[in-house]
């Protein structure tokens, strides 16, 4: 499944919501749609323990019936968890998203060959963390410090919390990257798994990290 891109995984669900027969709301027009967005597009390649989405619904039942009506539907490698009904005057998720957090593991057959847990903790009590952040037109220097919100490191497995979202986008590899670079040592391309552990949002900009989850609640 992590080798599903964005726009597949989006007509995954649409007919897994069709075989469902549950009661989600069609846009109006000449092409209607079924109103439903993603918080943010996961990378090919990403595992996740925790994406989410929108749907707006003409009519439902249970939180308990709508899990097990759609996951009823779905194939090996995706579970419905849970679902929420949100107050009318919410954000959407893809608006809501400010943090993301993710695990970082060796692939088998690429485990280091040093102490881990000792540099990598080390390279992330710097006082800085300068990167080259490169776009289509520029290139403009980064600290990436600034935007590691929170992290731990037990033998070969890292954890980070970052800023996420439409304004700033810190992606594991990044910070990976980084640290090898740091090390005079170049990461490959397969050498890390990365998980995105779960989406989060602030209530205010200095406020704590809130997971996307806590924006509804059950319903019966």
């Amino acid at each position: 499944m992590v080798f599903v891109g964005h726009l597949d995984l989006l007509r995954y669900f649409q007919k897994a919501f069709r075989r469902s027969l549950l009661d989600i709301r069609y846009s109006q027009g000449y092409n209607p749609h079924q109103v439903m967005s993603f918080a943010m597009p996961l990378g090919v390649g990403v595992k996740s323990n925790g994406e989410y989405m929108d749907v707006t619904m003409n009519s439902v039942t249970s939180s308990k019936d709508f899990v097990e009506a759609l996951g009823a539907q779905m194939a090996e490698g995706v579970d419905i968890v849970s679902v929420v009904e949100l107050d009318e005057d919410s954000k959407n998720a893809m608006t809501s998203v400010a943090g993301a957090s993710y695990y970082v593991d060796y692939r088998e057959g690429y485990q280091p060959d040093f102490d881990f847990e000792k540099e990598f903790t080390k390279f992330m009590e710097q006082d800085k963390i300068l990167v080259i952040k490169k776009t289509k037109k520029s290139e403009k220097e980064m600290d990436l410090k600034e935007h590691i919100h929170d992290y731990r490191v037990t033998g070969n497995q890292a954890y980070v919390l970052v800023d996420a979202g439409s304004v700033v986008n810190i992606k594991p590899n990044q910070i990976m990257e980084a640290f090898y670079e740091s090390l005079g040592k170049e990461c490959g391309a397969f050498t890390f798994v990365y998980t995105r552990d779960d989406l989060f949002m602030r209530e205010s900009e200095e406020g704590p990290f809130l997971s996307l989850l806590a924006a509804g609640k059950e319903f019966e």
